[in-house]
């Protein structure tokens, strides 16, 4: 039994590093910073709530940093992994904390703390790796670098935080769905 829950499992993460993959790539909205703007992020928060922050980061990870390998945003692929990993387990570990012992895990406050939560990461992660690797590429003495790397990575903030409202409006209409799906098919969380 243990065998066919960790296969359940692997097929259930590898769905969903495709569907994050998918909504990342296929619907992408240029920015004037030279970034985009996708649907994806749904989807990652979708992988953290029905696979637990282990699977559901890994799964959010491959498929976002994928994208970035594809889609010729390759320098970012790295950075990616780790930003989309830790958006999905941030989600994962405060739906936890704030369902346990709850009898319905589908109300909307439940789904929407743990995912603004987890799109702040996200936002703060790409912008401290925006300025990491701004910084290196600029020219210039250290402190103008610095300097144009920070007001380059705070110009992004905006178009980060409108993309996790397209996630998370995309986990609010997805997740009373696919998690009777997860429940239905015993994929645990654990």
């Amino acid at each position: 039994m243990k065998l066919l829950s960790s296969t359940r499992i692997l097929v259930a993460a590898a769905l969903l590093s495709a569907l994050v993959f998918i909504s990342t790539t296929v619907i992408k909205i240029p920015t004037p910073t030279f970034g985009y703007i996708h649907i994806g992020d749904g989807f990652v928060l979708l992988s953290g709530l029905l696979l637990g922050p282990v699977a559901g980061g890994l799964a959010a990870g491959f498929g976002s940093a994928l994208s970035d390998i594809i889609g010729g945003y390759a320098s970012w692929a790295p950075a990616t992994f780790m930003i989309k990993f830790l958006t999905a387990a941030t989600a994962s570990l405060l739906f936890s904390l704030l369902t346990k012992n709850r009898e319905t895990k589908t109300k909307r406050l439940y789904l929407l703390l743990p995912s603004v939560a987890a799109e702040l990461v996200m936002t703060l992660g790409y912008f401290l790796y925006n300025i990491i690797f701004l910084s290196f590429i600029n020219t210039g003495s250290e402190r103008t670098a610095l300097a144009s790397a920070v007001t380059l990575s705070a110009a992004e903030i905006p178009f980060n935080l409108m993309q996790a409202l397209f996630g998370m409006i995309i986990l609010l209409l997805c997740y009373p769905i696919l998690s009777r799906v997860s429940e239905r098919y015993m994929i645990s969380r654990h």
